[in-house]
């Protein structure tokens, strides 16, 4: 007879503090995004992160975790109907994993792992933000993150995660989300990038981060968040998550490396926005492998990620597409790096999961032969002509009728104040008048008085709104 259902209090909590890192990491993107952006549209960029959370949860609970992890129906997507968000999973026995041999599962509430996967779901959508900064309409963006979650990421979750097509046909490993999350976020990011077209000024004009202590902030936010995201995603609290936390840390450090060394080769200045950008391109490439390498494989991909991340971001410049972020240099061919990896470093006796669960392979330099990079490599491109497709339809079809793209006019004043009616930094003095450091402080006179040759402001026509900073 098998057990009762009983709740795994410490898988519980595990999975329930990985959660809540793997949100941080959306507002960690916010300011790196933010930071790299120039001042006059960071709000907007930040703004973009911020949607996401709010639009992609409720999406994900009503319907798209059905999509993504109900039963299969076809290998493309689960039963919409499984987990409806008019349906309420508090029973006993509504645990994640859950079937009558094992009726405890993984010991998870199901509502946990929902969570869990949701935030996954956020963060993917948001990525894509970056490569279209300055200039894309608000109601466009989120128009844009509605379709694109609804036919690409919850159908793609399902086909890597949920028992689809990628994983449970094509038999091809990603442990935390190379291919659902950064190839296929990238992929999207360049479409849009493609349909939108270039900023006014770009590549002639300078557009150089406004914030580079924003960046590092943002950058060590998503570094600390990464670890929930990578050793989360075992579910569960045992050696493997150990593993994943490990190579989350070194693949990481290593690609620090990897990018200042290039940066130190090609101008002899590493810089901080090259250290955060190399810190993400290693959290990137770690994320399909971190469960299924040895941490010595984990160095190695963070150096090779790194350098290759650092140089790919000025194929921008030679092919004429103005990815604003570099979304594309990081994410996709980061993502790209990290799951073809597998293919050569995936091995058994750190995880016996990579046949026993997903009945993939050793990689070719572990004895498996070139069969699991095929698999990798084949994922990977129907998840890039999936998302890159479909991405560039809804970009297209959103331009031509709401329109995409902001006008002239407010891509110039900034997209902040013609989007938001607000701005980032106050730089007016205080008082408006001499500029004094009397007059910044609010004070007439050195003695805090005023003269009685002074003459009272005239009152403003209208009022002024406090969100616009001069």
């Amino acid at each position: 007879m098998p057990e009762a259902p009983t709740i795994d209090g410490a898988n519980t909590t595990w999975l329930l503090v990985s959660t809540a890192l793997v949100l941080l990491m959306t507002p960690g993107l916010a300011l790196f995004y933010g930071g790299l952006n120039r001042a006059k549209g960071v709000l907007n960029m930040m703004m973009m992160s911020f949607s996401a959370i709010g639009l992609i949860s409720i999406l994900w609970w009503f319907y798209g975790f059905s999509v993504a992890f109900g039963t299969d129906v076809n290998g493309f997507w689960g039963d919409p109907g499984a987990y409806l968000g008019t349906k309420t999973f508090l029973a006993e026995t509504d645990l994640w994993g859950a079937t009558a041999e094992n009726p405890s599962g993984i010991g998870v509430p199901l509502y946990v792992f929902m969570a869990f996967q949701m935030v996954f779901a956020v963060i993917t959508v948001a990525l894509i933000s970056g490569a279209i900064a300055d200039r894309a309409k608000f109601a466009g963006w989120l128009l844009f993150a509605f379709g694109w979650a609804t036919l690409v990421y919850f159908p793609v979750a399902h086909w890597v995660w949920g028992g689809g097509i990628i994983g449970g046909d094509i038999h091809a490993l990603d442990f935390a989300g190379g291919t659902a999350v950064h190839i296929n976020a990238g992929a999207a990011a360049l479409a849009v990038a493609l349909v939108l077209g270039k900023r006014l000024g770009w590549p002639r004009e300078g557009m150089k981060p406004h914030n580079i202590p924003l960046v590092a902030l943002g950058a060590g936010l998503l570094w600390f968040g990464w670890f929930g995201f990578n050793a989360g995603s075992e579910l569960t609290v045992d050696s493997v998550a150990g593993l994943a936390f490990i190579n989350t840390q070194l693949a990481t450090a290593a690609a620090v490396l990897g990018w200042i060394a290039v940066e130190w080769v090609k101008t002899r200045k590493p810089t901080m926005v090259g250290a955060s950008s190399g810190a993400v391109a290693g959290l990137v490439a770690i994320t399909p492998a971190c469960g299924f390498i040895a941490p010595w494989a984990s160095v190695l991909l963070g150096i090779v990620a790194g350098a290759v991340c650092a140089l790919a971001v000025s194929l921008k410049y030679k092919l004429g597409y103005d990815d604003s972020l570099d979304v594309v240099g990081v994410h996709f061919v980061g993502g790209w790096i990290g799951s073809l990896w597998l293919g050569l470093f995936a091995t058994n006796s750190v995880n016996a999961a990579i046949s026993d669960v997903v009945g993939a392979s050793d990689g070719l330099f572990y004895g498996g032969g070139v069969t699991q990079l095929g698999r990798q490599a084949l994922a990977g491109l129907i998840v890039t002509v999936w998302s890159f497709g479909i991405a560039w339809v809804l970009a297209f079809v959103i331009e031509k009728t709401i329109g995409f793209r902001v006008k002239a006019e407010a891509e110039v004043e900034g997209i902040d104040i013609g989007e938001h009616a607000e701005s980032s930094y106050d730089l007016s003095p205080a008082g408006g008048g001499t500029g004094s450091a009397f007059a910044m402080a609010g004070i007439g006179t050195p003695g805090g008085g005023t003269t009685s040759s002074a003459k009272p402001e005239a009152e403003p026509a209208e009022p002024v709104s406090e969100k616009v900073a001069g």
